[in-house]
């Protein structure tokens, strides 16, 4: 029998509940490689406020270094109010790293579970059976564009070449071709000469290499209203780096819970991937256990997939995920009590459950 396989996990806790949930999503992947004969090499690095009071740099170069050098990136959260007002800004560090490696392409996937839907601030017929992913382009736009700033003037400039928007439209039309197959393309073309030229070269592309998929075109404001009116119309969005932050972030309050929702940050084939929740430090609640870790643990079930190739592997997570919350073993933020390293836990008997039927080859039915 060939040696177990050893994969490079760089670990960047971050901020806030960063390092909770990070340890959360740790100890889940460390069950994963004992019941699948795998071994994870956890390396912990500085990111963000915390990398900013050891160093005085949110992103240190050894820090990029090991992220380049690592099969995979999982990351916890970024930023807090005892960073505003400094020289530095913590997100600093996490917009610095996704350019340095070369991560173009963020999904944010979103399935609203049946017995969750009544956690949705709207009602259930609206919500239940909600399946989409936002593919957000990354490294372009306005948050990477020239910035300048005077005592009476500001600019930020946002600027979009051909390739950029080529290389994720080419994403989420391959994405779409396995799922539902229909693209969502988000723009203001009606006003932005950006989101004129992004409208172009989309069509341009489906056109030209994937003419089967449907593909439809939005305005940013109308598509804000039809996500919350009717969100099960959508399979895959396609959208610009600002747009997708505030769409992907509206979107995650439909399932009940913004701690639910992961995401991953991929680049060329081959290249490391970075894999974070989409929730933020929540200093609030920084370091009483009450942190959910369901997005970072499903962020570590895209990271198998997608980096690693273990499909198998993030099928298994997923599916203690899903029957936990059918469970309704969950933390405050969807009425239960649970804390998060008991949330951990939960999934981690999930876990123990379904390999042990799948080893029995007996069918589980949850609850």
């Amino acid at each position: 029998m060939p040696a177990p396989r050893t994969y490079e996990i760089v670990v960047l806790p971050g901020d806030g509940v960063g390092p909770e949930v990070t340890a959360a999503a740790q100890a889940v992947l460390s069950v994963i490689g004992d019941f699948f004969e795998h071994k994870f090499r956890f390396r912990e690095h500085l990111i963000g406020g915390a990398a900013i009071d050891a160093t005085g740099d949110p992103l240190p170069p050894e820090t990029v270094t090991a992220c380049l050098a690592a099969d995979a990136v999982l990351l916890g959260a970024v930023g807090g109010p005892k960073w505003d007002g400094g020289a530095r800004r913590p997100e600093e560090g996490l917009l610095g790293l996704r350019k340095a490696m070369g991560l173009f392409a963020n999904l944010r996937p979103l399935q609203v579970s049946p017995v969750l839907a009544h956690r949705s601030p709207l009602k259930r017929e609206i919500v239940e059976g909600v399946d989409l992913i936002v593919f957000r382009e990354l490294t372009g736009g306005i948050y990477f564009g020239e910035k300048t700033r005077t005592a009476d003037r500001a600019t930020d400039l946002c600027v979009y070449t051909v390739p950029e928007i080529e290389r994720i439209a080419r994403a989420a039309f391959r994405t779409a071709q396995l799922r539902r197959g229909k693209v969502t393309s988000v723009d203001k073309a009606n006003v932005m000469e950006t989101s004129r030229l992004w409208r172009e070269v989309v069509t341009r592309i489906h056109a030209e290499e994937f003419p089967r998929v449907e593909l439809e075109h939005a305005l940013v404001d109308s598509m804000a209203m039809h996500l919350i009116r009717k969100p099960r119309e959508y399979d895959v969005i396609l959208t610009e780096n600002m747009f997708g932050d505030i769409l992907s972030d509206e979107i995650s309050v439909l399932g009940g819970s913004i701690g639910l929702l992961p995401s991953a940050s991929l680049g060329e084939a081959g290249s490391p991937g970075l894999f974070e929740p989409i929730h933020g430090s929540a200093p609030d609640i920084a370091g009483q256990d009450k942190a959910n870790p369901v997005g970072t643990i499903l962020s570590a079930a895209l990271m198998l997939r997608h980096s690693l190739g273990l499909e198998e592997e993030a099928a298994s997570i997923e599916a203690a995920v899903a029957a936990v919350l059918s469970a309704g073993a969950v933390t405050p933020d969807l009425g239960g009590t649970l804390g998060t390293r008991a949330a951990a836990n939960a999934v981690i008997d999930g876990l123990r459950a379904i390999h042990w039927a799948a080893a029995h080859r007996i069918q589980m039915h949850w609850a």
